[in-house]
């Protein structure tokens, strides 16, 4: 594979003819990407590669234990977008993860909250909607109903006597940092909440407080937690913005003025969407336009509504190779006349 050393190489085209900062007790410089290098090099994963996967935790989550003869391990993932809250609960197999359940914040719109669909209560509402839905689906609803009303304490709903195991999930956050307050834990709270079991703590949530030193205890506000979940500091933000700066307060929340909501009807809209999310969290899909379509000799495309659109019908091999020699022939013809 040749050597890895190589001499320190310098500009050798100086007037003079030589280098003034040579010296032949000069160091060598340690080549680590030479052509073995690369003839090994592997390339790693697509998903690793675009950054959204964490290929070791994603490892951890799904191994199954070989005594549990294929027992399905479910995760709850929560993914965040420029715009909304995506929220998953799904089991992986060989020919890849089965989404058993599935709640965006886009969904929220049913339940009155028109926008502001990534914030920390927003992903409460979708983490409670996830998690009514998957116990619905294996008619677990009625059997735990998790906790209905909110105070942003620590709850675990398997704590409750049940004659069955609660339905038990694990958190999937993917490459997301789980920094202490992330909207990721208001997606945790809300599920668990809704009557799901994940093993979790109170450290990351907002209110929690680190001891100082190690006789010392740890802190947790309860009613800090309480104020995220129901949208208080959006509250806040809003009358501090209208009060100081109004002209940013209406481009801000262009959308809240929009759907006539206030910095007095937020903690209001979230409690009463929490109720209607219990009520009925069923998903009920868009209405589609029955629209047929009619393609032409020539490529036209006329709709049963009316409106018409050129399609380009893919050429075969055989009319492709006809084109070409129509095209190469027409250009003789033309060199002929020339001449």
């Amino acid at each position: 594979f040749g050597s890895s050393l190589e001499p320190a190489r310098f500009i050798t085209n100086l007037p003079g003819g030589s280098n003034p900062f040579w010296s032949p007790a000069m160091a060598f410089i340690k080549v680590l990407k030479n052509k073995a290098y690369f003839k090994r090099f592997q390339v790693q994963k697509r998903r690793r590669r675009q950054g959204k996967t964490d290929f070791r935790a994603r490892r951890k989550m799904v191994r199954q234990d070989k005594d549990k003869y294929n027992t399905k391990k479910y995760r709850l993932i929560v993914r965040f977008t420029n715009r909304r809250c995506i929220c998953q609960i799904a089991y992986a197999t060989i020919r890849g993860d089965i989404i058993v359940a599935h709640a965006s914040s886009d969904e929220l719109t049913k339940f009155d909250i028109p926008c502001g669909h990534k914030n920390y209560a927003s992903s409460y509402c979708t983490g409670l909607l996830v998690a009514r839905r998957a116990l619905k689906r294996f008619g677990l609803d009625e059997l735990f109903k998790g906790k209905e009303e909110i105070d942003g304490d620590e709850y675990h709903v398997e704590d409750e006597d049940s004659e069955r195991r609660p339905f038990k999930c694990i958190l999937d956050v993917g490459p997301r940092t789980t920094s202490v307050g992330h909207r990721m834990w208001g997606a945790l709270k809300g599920a668990v909440d809704g009557g799901l079991h994940i093993p979790h703590t109170q450290k990351r949530f907002p209110g929690y407080k680190a001891p100082d030193s190690k006789d010392a205890e740890a802190e947790f506000d309860a009613e800090e937690h309480k104020a995220r979940i129901m949208g208080s500091h959006v509250k806040e933000y809003m009358e501090m913005m209208a009060e100081e700066d109004p002209t940013k307060y209406e481009a801000h929340f262009a959308k809240f003025i929009e759907n006539d909501i206030d910095a007095d009807k937020i903690e209001d809209m979230y409690e009463e969407a929490h109720g209607k999310i219990r009520e009925n969290p069923d998903f009920e899909p868009k209405e589609r336009d029955a629209i047929t379509y009619t393609r032409g000799e020539d490529g036209q495309t006329t709709a049963s509504d009316g409106t018409e659109h050129t399609r380009h019908i893919k050429l075969t091999l055989k009319e492709r190779r006809e084109k070409v020699a129509a095209k190469i022939a027409a250009a003789q013809e033309r060199m002929m006349a020339e001449d």
